[in-house]
């Protein structure tokens, strides 16, 4: 049987429409999304990159794997075999494993590596950010410095690197600012997760008078707790857990970062660029949690202070110094 010339150009449309097909149905698949942890998805820092992850995993944008508690040792394996795997867009962490993470990036072009490291991008694919959050964790010192009664300020860290040191100088710097009287210890426990050795440390320092503690790590808020001083808690809001202990938190938004790359993967447009000033406050990626339970507490005129800072931020008139030096003890 013969075609009519219309019948011929209908299998012709069909056939270009059947080849276009696999084309289409890639361009509206998912993502395959994969992020790999060294340390337990409850930990403060991690916690918000999964959360914005997990927000996305359920609003049906992605499909989502993630490895906790990943060693060192073992982390290019896991961004190896996850990128074999097929997923497209990896992030992590490339603090202690930089070399490894990049090397792994150039070898897989084609894959989007978003990577939290104090390092640049490097081009093509391996974009870098970075917990920029010294905006609200001025403002936490400001309530310290306010709350504080024998002017001395306890501050426990997980290790000296810029991460941790750019937050410690800006509480520093605003609790000084409300309260030129006040001292602060200053120590690092070389440990991204270890609460009891946190809490220790501020036991020891509770000990000799500080009546704050600046919780870095966990296990600072425990200690303050059984101690009845107060805390300012750091990147996430533990007041629920501590309502009469964490007075105040400077807390990260993972949100404008993960949703931006997560836009760029999915139009083919991903680069390599620094994501680091997504998590300030203008851009929504970091904020000072509610006073909550210490609404009243807080003197009314710390309050109207920090209000005033926290516009002057937002506006531009002020800006918070980004010191990555590591913070003595002393009156600084």
């Amino acid at each position: 049987m013969s075609l009519t010339p219309l019948s011929r150009r209908t299998v012709i449309v069909l056939a270009a429409a059947a080849a276009l097909l696999p084309g289409l149905a890639a361009a509206q698949a998912k993502p395959k999304v994969a992020a790999i942890y060294t340390v337990p998805f409850e930990q403060q820092w991690v916690s918000r990159i999964h959360k914005a992850l997990k927000a996305a995993e359920a609003r049906g944008e992605i499909e989502y794997k993630a490895s906790e508690n990943v060693a060192n040792a073992d982390y290019e394996r896991v961004m190896r075999e996850y990128a074999n795997g097929g997923s497209g867009f990896i992030v992590g962490e490339a603090f202690g494993i930089e070399a490894a993470a990049r090397k792994v990036a150039k070898d897989f072009p084609k894959v989007s590596f978003l990577m939290g490291s104090s390092g640049k991008p490097q081009a093509p694919n391996f974009s870098v950010f970075d917990n920029y959050i010294q905006d609200p964790a001025y403002l936490s010192g400001m309530v310290a410095g306010g709350m504080t009664k024998s002017h001395k300020i306890g501050m426990v860290g997980g290790f000296p690197i810029p991460e941790v040191n750019r937050l410690m100088n800006a509480f520093m710097a605003g609790a000084k600012e409300v309260n030129p009287k006040v001292e602060f210890t200053v120590s690092f426990i070389n440990s991204w997760f270890d609460p009891p050795k946190a809490k220790e440390a501020a036991f020891a320092m509770i000990d000799k008078g500080a009546d704050v503690m600046y919780a870095e790590r966990f296990g600072v808020s425990d200690a303050a707790k059984e101690r009845k001083v107060l805390a300012i808690g750091n990147v996430i809001d533990t007041q629920d857990k501590y309502p009469d202990t964490v007075v105040a938190s400077a807390l990260w938004h993972m949100e404008p970062t993960i949703d931006r790359a997560l836009k760029l993967v999915k139009d083919g447009k991903f680069t390599a660029e620094d994501y680091g000033h997504y998590s300030m406050m203008k851009h929504k990626g970091s904020s000072l949690a509610p006073l909550g339970t210490f609404e009243k507490k807080v003197p009314a005129e710390i309050v109207a202070k920090v209000r005033a800072k926290e516009k002057a931020i937002l506006d531009g008139s002020f800006t918070v110094k980004v010191d990555d030096s590591q913070p003595k003890s002393g009156t600084k």
